[in-house]
């Protein structure tokens, strides 16, 4: 009985040295592991296709010669973070960094950014051809397609594109597509729309959000400084609201459509198109571009005066005129007799128009 004893006692000695010292193995070896340096002497990208696993990811690594032991690095992560997901995308990986550092970026899933920036005045064509040329965003929204066509894609079908989707900076990944960006721009768009309209000021010529976003894409387009959108907004109202029409150049040059070569001459303004507001009462029947958040705040909430007219002086401001006397001399003076060789009615990127007298 007591050699049975002592042998069990040396037994069970014997198993704790030997699990002691696989564990203490597995420590050391588990700690070299992530401590190892990738092998890579530059930064190198990483891109992770959908449906990628860690582990196949690790092993691909392994097999490319980045890294080693990665059945351990794949335990490691399931022990560790056992909800994380493997975020796809690419993913900068700086040279010398450890194992550890890369399993932390990819559980974070710190892949690459990049950003579109859709500008306000712009129309839905130009929204689409700046997506059409953003690196690396998925193209799933030909420019073969009509506007009507991509609305349908959208899940928006009969819905007027313009004015529609909101004009901002857009941060995205290489998953992201034109179509994401986009419904991201409408829902925006739809959101500050209600937002800016619940601002509203009382008396308003205008009966809907929809009007209001009409108003705002021509503000838009007339303004050339943002400090003059509330007067620009002015001017409009108070002719919506004793019935002058607008008449306002950015108008014709929409309702021109691809015959627009950068100049309207007079003819033009004489040409009815759904959208020339010398030829036509009231607002148009959509927008004419995508107006920014203070340009619809402005023709929700336009300043008080008295200005009916004004006239662009060529440095991308106006001039503001009570009456029509007071209007023609602006006219003469400053698109006529003075008119500079660098002349321009609205800022840059919104084409210019050689002519803005409403």
């Amino acid at each position: 009985m007591k050699a049975f004893v002592k042998y069990t006692a040396l037994l069970l000695i014997f198993l704790v040295v030997a699990t002691g010292s696989v564990l203490t193995w597995g420590y050391f070896t588990l700690q070299q592991t992530l401590a190892q340096p990738l092998a890579i002497t530059e930064p190198r990208t990483l891109e992770v296709e959908p449906g990628t696993s860690p582990g196949r990811l690790l092993a691909s690594l392994e097999r490319d010669g980045w890294l080693q032991r990665a059945e351990w690095l794949r335990r490691y992560w399931q022990f560790q973070t056992p909800e994380a997901v493997l975020q796809v995308g690419e993913y900068e990986v700086p040279a010398g960094i450890t194992a550890q550092q890369l399993l932390g970026m990819l559980q974070r899933g710190d892949v690459v950014r990049r950003q579109v920036t859709l500008v306000e005045g712009r129309t839905f064509q130009q929204f689409r051809q700046v997506l059409a040329t953003a690196e690396r965003l998925q193209q799933t929204l030909s420019l073969e397609l009509t506007a009507e066509e991509v609305m349908a894609e959208l899940g928006l079908a009969g819905e007027h594109p313009e004015g529609r989707f909101f004009p901002d900076t857009y941060q995205y990944t290489r998953s992201t597509s034109d179509r994401d960006i986009l419904l991201r721009a409408y829902e925006r768009m739809a959101t500050t729309l209600e937002e800016v309209w619940a601002q509203r000021a009382d008396d308003l010529p205008i009966e809907t959000p929809y009007e209001a976003l009409i108003l705002a894409s021509i503000i838009e387009r007339e303004t050339g400084a943002p400090h003059e959108r509330g007067e620009i907004a002015g001017v409009f109202t108070r002719r919506l609201r004793i019935g002058m029409r607008l008449q306002t150049d950015p108008t014709v040059i929409y309702g021109m459509g691809d015959a627009y070569e950068g100049r309207i001459l007079r003819r033009h303004l004489r040409e009815p198109t759904p959208w020339n507001t010398y030829t036509i009462d009231g607002l148009p029947p959509t927008p004419i571009a995508m107006p920014g958040r203070e340009a619809l705040l402005a023709a929700v909430n336009p300043e008080p005066g008295s200005s009916l007219y004004f006239v662009a002086r060529g440095d991308g401001t106006h001039k503001f005129s009570d009456n029509l006397r007071e209007h023609n001399r602006a006219v003469r003076n400053y698109q006529i007799e003075n008119r500079a060789d660098n002349y321009r009615s609205s800022p840059a990127p919104n084409p210019p128009a050689e002519e803005s007298q409403p």
